[in-house]
């Protein structure tokens, strides 16, 4: 069989690891693969084409800027990626993130449906079926079940549209492109975003559930013993009486919970300090002259040894996430033995049962702070959080979209 995966980037960031670990695994169980990608570079193993160039990028951006029209720009590199395509005639495309201004996606649909091209499309985030955003459950919007208009946040959330509300073409525009394909098959990280597909224009298609997974082998408890633990401890002044609160993100923003973490800081008591990893410097700043000794921040580490650690330093990892799909740093937090508090939120409470920790309702802090004391008085088993987070082995969550590609054909699914 032929494979193309089809993302923003190749072997970076979570979208480029999952689409580059598939295309390996693929590859190992004898099929041809390549991957095309619109930023950056790939790796030696992978057969890779790249998609535009710098300039194309940014006049893409600035045409969203200026009209709002993420995803159709790039025409004339989608073009010549298409030609490059007609070469390796791929079987089945494996399509992940098509925003982020690289790709035409009413010509490359156009494309999938004349020739008749079988498509794997996992959805990690909603930009798929709405007119502009990403994710709404943050602002509570519900237009995309009908037809997007008046976006409330067309210029405060990603991909920024600054100067137009583009958002009801674009919705048209978009349904027009992604309906109609002979054999699709979308694919969610998360049991809550398979359901908003359902009430979706794309809920022609059948959908199925493959949930993010994380590598058990890296991720893992720790004796607590570990001169690392203590290390750590001291280089940071967290002496050994203050129980830690753990909270990891990409980017910190309110989104992700940084407004809650503040207020937390100002209700827990000093026997508890919280530790926040991947704050840029600014926020880093803020900290340290408002917080200082509450909170400690820490910019983005790439070591993955000392992530470990402090998943299992921490005494509880909270996650007061306002909009997520399924976020594997919950699942990293239970590999590491730690338990997980997280907001009724997106996908975010799927991962965690009663057994290894605890979910609180949205936007209320003292319940969460309550939930914080709580949890650390249980003293959940640290196994028990292990047991749990051995449901999403990476390993298992491959196989199942490479035998998932298997198991279509030129005919339709099986």
């Amino acid at each position: 069989m032929r494979i193309l995966e089809l993302n923003t980037v190749c072997d970076t960031g979570s979208t480029g690891r999952i689409a580059a670990e598939v295309a390996r695994l693929a590859k190992q169980r004898g099929h041809d693969v390549w991957f095309a990608y619109g930023r950056g570079t790939h790796p030696s193993d992978i057969q890779g084409y790249k998609i535009g160039n710098r300039i194309d990028f940014i006049c893409h951006v600035f045409l969203n800027f200026v009209r709002g029209k993420s995803g159709f720009g790039s025409r004339l590199v989608t073009k010549r990626f298409l030609r490059w395509l007609d070469t390796i005639r791929p079987d089945i495309i494996h399509i992940h993130n098509l925003h982020g201004f690289y790709i035409h996606i009413g010509v490359l649909f156009e494309y999938i449906k004349v020739n008749d091209i079988s498509v794997v499309w996992t959805l990690h985030d909603c930009w798929s079926f709405t007119g502009q955003c990403a994710f709404f459950d943050y602002v509570g919007c519900d237009k995309w079940k009908v037809g997007c208009y008046k976006c409330p946040i067309y210029r405060t959330e990603y991909p920024y549209s600054l100067f137009c509300d583009n958002s009801k073409e674009n919705y048209y525009e978009k349904r027009k492109a992604f309906t109609g394909v002979n054999n699709l098959i979308v694919v969610t990280p998360s049991k809550w975003i398979s359901d908003l597909v359902k009430d979706s224009f794309l809920k022609e298609y059948e959908v199925r559930i493959i949930n993010n997974g994380i590598d058990l082998d890296r991720f893992r408890i720790i004796r607590s013993d570990n001169g690392n633990l203590s290390g750590l401890r001291r280089k940071n002044n967290i002496s050994e009486g203050r129980n830690i609160v753990l909270g990891v993100a990409n980017v910190w923003e309110d989104r992700k919970g940084l407004r809650e973490f503040y207020q937390l800081a100002n209700i827990l008591s000093d026997e508890y300090v919280i530790v926040l990893i991947g704050v840029p410097r600014r926020v880093v700043r803020l900290i340290e002259s408002s917080y200082k000794d509450r909170i400690i921040g820490i910019k983005h580490t790439e070591s993955i040894g000392e992530l470990v650690c402090w998943y299992n330093l921490a005494d509880v990892f909270v996650n007061p996430t306002l909009e997520d799909n399924f976020p594997t740093t919950n699942i990293e937090a239970l590999a590491c033995g730690t338990p997980v508090i997280t907001y009724n939120t997106g996908g975010s409470p799927e991962i965690i049962d009663e057994s290894c920790g605890m979910i609180v309702d949205k936007n209320n802090v003292d319940e969460l702070k309550e939930a914080i004391v709580k949890t650390i008085g249980r003293s959940i088993s640290r196994e028990a959080c292990r047991k749990r987070a051995e449901i999403y082995d990476k390993s298992d969550r491959l196989l199942q979209y490479v035998t998932l590609m298997e198991s279509m054909s030129e005919y339709g699914t099986k």
